[in-house]
């Protein structure tokens, strides 16, 4: 039996309702705290700084306590990203790679054989990939989007929550995945434990979602770079920001069993290791094309190295880039008219991936609160006043 529907429909109403949690949205993001970042962010430092890009976020929080298979804790959640908005079917040129593969983004045979993405990215938890992408389908049909193709790839993609989740629940239904296509909006993005992110854990800190962006100068062409993370990778001690060992600098707050200074304190064995993934979107104006997008979608790599990510061995990260240039491409009938930047244009936009990709796997952990799940799995926040104590040891804190 589920959490009962009244309580979970009501506190799912709040997170539609709103940008996401209050409480969440006041937290100091990666700039406000001081942290010294490179390149220039868009007008919200987010993926949405791409003109169409649209995000919604469903967000699943009830129960406490005992885990109990089918009724709890829920920690989830789904997360939509829309490329020219929800109103457009109009498909985007796209590329993927993938660092570590264990884990799951439906659909991208037919991105790297077609070379254009049909529709929404949604990401959600590992066991929900099947209804959410099931959805989607029905979505579009009830939308009228499918009538220009007869059958439709979703591109669907996971993080695994069960530490704090009831994954194996299946709380996530095709209602909820309707409710985070059906809200996606420009503007400000809401962060940390929303959406798919709400149950992830980031380098044994809370962590979840995550984004940023960075416009290139004239000289560059004056494009954007939008970046959107999922993140829930990494042990703590590699965890670098800035350049500084956050990690060994802060090896206590380790996820813990409630009360944790009592007898079931010790640490959870099952996310001591880097066991862990990180799905990233990255969303750019540039008039480029898939084989050029594949690169953009590998540069985001580096941003996850930047924060110390080494893609273990049970990791799935899995990263997409599209293009919101050469509008109607795919449903020109004769000769398609396009443009395309120059490869000799192309690393800015490779620096800014890696920029945007680093400051939004840090706002998802900023973002992100404490929180307590099944089994009374406690997962700490980064705290961010120790965080710009360290920062200012190593003089990396911006005055």
């Amino acid at each position: 039996m589920k959490v009962p529907v009244i309580a979970l429909a009501a506190i799912v109403w709040v997170a539609l309702a709103t940008p996401g949690p209050a409480h969440a949205q006041k937290r100091e993001r990666a700039r406000d705290l001081g942290i010294p970042l490179e390149g220039v962010p868009g007008p919200l430092d987010a993926i949405t700084d791409v003109a169409g890009v649209e995000v919604g976020h469903r967000t699943l929080v009830a129960g406490s306590g005992k885990l109990i298979a089918g009724k709890g804790p829920v920690r989830t959640g789904v997360t939509a990203v829309f490329p020219r908005g929800k109103t457009s079917d109009d498909p985007v040129f796209a590329g993927w790679f993938t660092m570590n593969g264990n884990g799951e983004m439906t659909g991208t045979t037919w991105v790297e054989e077609s070379g254009f993405l049909w529709g929404p990215v949604l990401i959600t938890n590992t066991h929900s990939v099947g209804v959410v992408r099931d959805a989607v389908i029905e979505w579009a049909l009830r939308q009228g989007r499918l009538l220009h193709d007869e059958w439709s790839l979703p591109v669907v993609a996971e993080t695994w929550d069960g530490g704090l989740n009831d994954i194996n629940g299946f709380h996530v239904t095709k209602a909820d995945a309707w409710a985070a296509l059906d809200s996606a909006h420009g503007g400000p993005v809401a962060e940390g434990s929303v959406g798919g992110g709400t149950g992830m854990i980031c380098n044994r800190f809370k962590g979840g979602i995550g984004t940023a962006s960075r416009r290139l100068g004239a000289d560059g062409g004056g494009y954007t770079v939008g970046v959107l993370v999922q993140c829930n990778y990494g042990a703590r001690a590699p965890l670098r920001i800035a350049g500084v060992p956050v990690g060994r600098e802060i090896p206590d707050l380790l996820p813990c069993r409630e009360p944790c200074s009592g007898p079931r304190s010790e640490r959870e064995a099952r996310l001591a290791a880097d066991v862990g993934s990180i799905i990233i979107v990255v969303a750019t104006d540039a008039p480029l094309l898939p084989h050029q997008l594949k690169r953009i979608a590998k540069r985001a790599a580096l941003g996850v190295d930047r924060m110390g990510g080494l893609a273990g061995n049970s990791s799935g990260d899995i990263f997409i880039a599209f293009s919101t240039a050469n509008a109607r491409a795919s449903r020109d009938s004769g000769l398609a008219q396009l443009a395309m930047l120059s490869n000799e244009r192309i690393t800015p936009l490779f620096e800014a991936t890696v920029q945007a990709t680093e400051e939004a796997i840090i706002n998802a952990m900023l973002a992100a609160e404490t929180m307590t799940g099944a089994d009374d799995l406690k997962v700490y926040a980064l705290p961010h006043d120790r965080l710009r104590e360290i920062l200012r040891k190593y003089n990396r804190l911006v005055p």
